[in-house]
């Protein structure tokens, strides 16, 4: 990743995630196994996304789970169930030529929010990865959790 920083903010789960994912460059993170309250183990894919800072510049990584559409890779823009969307998010919609790495493999690409039918459709298959999703919709009120399409450009 080009002089890239870890984002800020982030929690101390990810921060562990991110440096692991790092410094094995690929190997060791790509499958990410997870326990959350009241749910099962689960392993769920996850990529490491580079964005420029809309106000800063600066690029930053975000450890994010993701899933697979044809030669393009896709990431739910959730925090949670916020009420406001996740900065790299943010940072998306002003600049979305991106960086992203997942497992051993490095590739830019465009990022762009999926619409209609296409984001119904990849909204399902993230349900399938992340459950969670579901609840963070609910929590998040009238904000519609944007699906983002990363398509590799040459």
């Amino acid at each position: 990743m080009t002089e890239a920083k870890l984002a800020p903010n982030l929690p101390e789960w990810m921060l562990e995630h991110t440096n692991r994912y790092l410094a094995s460059g690929g190997t060791d993170g790509h499958m990410y196994r997870m326990k959350m309250p009241g749910r099962p183990e689960m392993t769920v894919p996850s990529l490491l996304l580079t964005t420029t800072g809309r106000k800063s510049g600066e690029k930053y990584i975000f450890p994010l789970f993701y899933g697979d559409t044809g030669n393009s890779c896709f990431v739910v823009a959730s925090k949670g169930g916020a009420p406001e969307h996740p900065g790299w998010y943010r940072n998306i919609l002003a600049n979305p030529e991106v960086e992203v790495q997942v497992g051993t493999r490095k590739f830019r690409a465009k990022a762009r929010t999926a619409m209609g039918a296409e984001r119904e459709a990849l909204w399902k298959k993230g349900l399938e990865f992340w459950p969670p999703y579901a609840d963070y919709q609910v929590k998040a009120g009238d904000r519609e959790i944007p699906v983002v399409v990363l398509d590799p450009i040459a």
